[in-house]
């Protein structure tokens, strides 16, 4: 069995110790003690991307990985900090913060619920909550309920013509019957939404439409597309190009 010689594993002991210094003195949750001390080295190394690397570089790459190794570890943390913040204050902000959250978790009735109880007033035409709701609306299969607020969408010039919400009204189109109009949408959803979503779920409606050549065409440019994708990032486009080839039967 493979072990470290004496030395290092004394060093391994010493960053451990001085990584437990920072939790305290930093005040950061107290499972960190833990994690560092019961799976040297690689708790101290995780601790390291997801707390200490973020503060000494900063930078989007950086915020993005301590973000990542922390939702990996503990997931429901950031639903449960969002949901303390609306007990504390239920503004508009913090039910947004809490149903982007709870969306994550796959809990779409609580999304929607939060979503409609912002949609009052001064925010009764915010292009956010629009679009929130509609989407947990498919997600709970009301796409009838969806397509009004989508359409509410359109007549905003600078919120009616976005990826996000071209595919959101292509899905709704779709599970509607009006392909046509589906194709239309998903299609352009396809070539501007960022990431793999766009592109993975019209291959999919296209196979389910009767254009299988078509769909297996957009399953290779996917491909193509993963093949040149950061490492960061490469989790989630494989899974949207698994979730495209099921579809496809490929």
């Amino acid at each position: 069995m493979f072990s470290l010689p004496l030395p290092l594993i004394g060093l391994s002991f010493l960053i451990a110790i001085a990584l437990c210094v920072h939790v305290v003195r930093t005040h950061r949750e107290m499972y960190w003690l833990w994690i560092i001390l019961a799976f040297q080295p690689v708790g101290g190394i995780v601790y390291f991307v997801a707390v200490i690397a973020p503060e000494l570089f900063g930078g989007r790459t950086a915020r993005k990985m301590g973000q990542a190794a922390r939702k990996a570890l503990d997931p429901q943390r950031e639903y449960r900090e969002a949901r303390q913040a609306v007990d504390d204050a239920p503004t508009v902000a913090n039910r947004v913060r809490l149903a982007v959250a709870a969306t994550e978790l796959g809990k779409h009735a609580e999304a929607e619920r939060l979503y409609a109880d912002s949609l009052t007033g001064m925010y009764a035409d915010d292009a956010q909550l629009l679009l929130g709701r509609a989407n947990a609306l498919i997600e709970l299969n009301r796409p009838a309920e969806a397509l009004p607020l989508l359409e509410k969408l359109g007549e905003q010039p600078n919120a009616g013509r976005t990826p996000h919400t071209m595919l959101a009204l292509g899905r709704v189109y779709h599970a509607l019957g009006r392909e046509e109009q589906a194709a239309t949408a998903l299609s352009w959803a396809a070539d501007h939404y960022p990431g793999f979503e766009g592109i993975a779920r019209y291959a999919v409606f296209l196979a389910q439409t009767g254009r299988k050549d078509e769909a297996r065409a957009q399953l290779v440019e996917i491909e193509k597309r993963l093949s040149k994708t950061h490492a960061h990032f490469r989790k989630e486009a494989k899974s949207w190009r698994d979730f495209a080839a099921a579809g496809i039967g490929a």
